[in-house]
């Protein structure tokens, strides 16, 4: 699943070359996971005012309302000077006059969801129970360990659950907690300031990084260029297990926290 890395390499992909582009046409293929909430044809004539990321969510900002796309669990999107050759999986076509922006999604489990502004029902459904966003200054020591101390659940299912902190997703967590020394397992309340302290500042440089390394592609993932990214190929945990700890050589772990894989080192994360 495209996490908040992939998320935002992919925004800054399209964001400059779709900006001021006028809408000329919407093509939507088979359902995807929401009701678009909007005839496609009440769109053409708009203007596209700017990309932003909240979470994993991308908002297409419009003269009049605004687009709330998510890439489920293996969308993409791409964006093209000219209309390219529809493929099998294709949903979704934003025709400007920059260029289309194609969403592709072979699960369906992406979306597309119009609403009138950002504080309107349809948006609010979506983003509004999403934490603080990890790279910006909303990201407080206080408010993150006042949060923690809260929760009696495993620190990385805490993380998960994004209404915290959003866009942590599982790489990145076991990347993080990793980085910070901290046990997957560990119960968020349990977490002292000085240790919250290193988690938010992993979280941070883990997502930093993954960014500047175009995300991870460990399937499918590419962003609006076509490009796959490179951070899996430096992860210290994530996906290795068996393999020796690139800090004290000791085998890396997994284990199944919900239904998803944790991965950890059995040394360097006593606790």
């Amino acid at each position: 699943m495209p996490e908040l890395p992939e998320v935002e390499v992919t925004r800054l992909s399209f964001a400059e070359r779709i900006a001021g582009a006028r809408i000329e046409a919407v093509r939507v293929g088979k359902p995807l996971r929401w009701p678009m909430g909007v005839a496609p044809e009440a769109l053409i004539g708009r203007t596209v005012r700017g990309v932003r990321r909240r979470g994993k969510y991308l908002l297409v900002d419009l003269d009049r309302g605004l687009l709330l796309l998510h890439l489920g669990m293996s969308g993409s999107l791409r964006f093209d000077a000219e209309v390219p050759a529809a493929q099998v999986h294709d949903h979704f076509d934003l025709v400007t006059s920059r260029g289309v922006l194609r969403l592709n999604d072979p699960r369906r489990f992406g979306a597309v969801v119009y609403a009138e502004s950002e504080d309107a029902p349809a948006a609010q459904k979506l983003l509004g129970a999403l934490g603080v966003e990890p790279l910006t200054s909303q990201f407080d020591l206080d408010a993150f360990h006042a949060g923690l101390k809260k929760r009696k659940a495993p620190i990385k299912q805490v993380l998960l659950a994004g209404d915290l902190v959003v866009g942590v997703g599982n790489i990145y967590a076991s990347e993080a907690l990793f980085l910070a020394g901290i046990r997957p397992t560990l119960a968020a309340n349990r977490i002292s300031r000085p240790r919250a302290a290193r988690l938010q500042a992993a979280i941070r440089e883990v997502l930093a990084k993954a960014v500047a390394k175009g995300g991870s592609t460990l399937r499918d993932f590419s962003n609006a260029h076509g490009e796959s990214g490179y951070f899996q190929l430096e992860a210290m945990v994530y996906d290795r297990a068996g393999e020796p700890c690139r800090v004290c050589g000791s085998p890396i772990r997994t284990i199944r926290q919900g239904a998803r894989a944790t991965y950890f080192c059995p040394v360097c994360q006593k606790s």
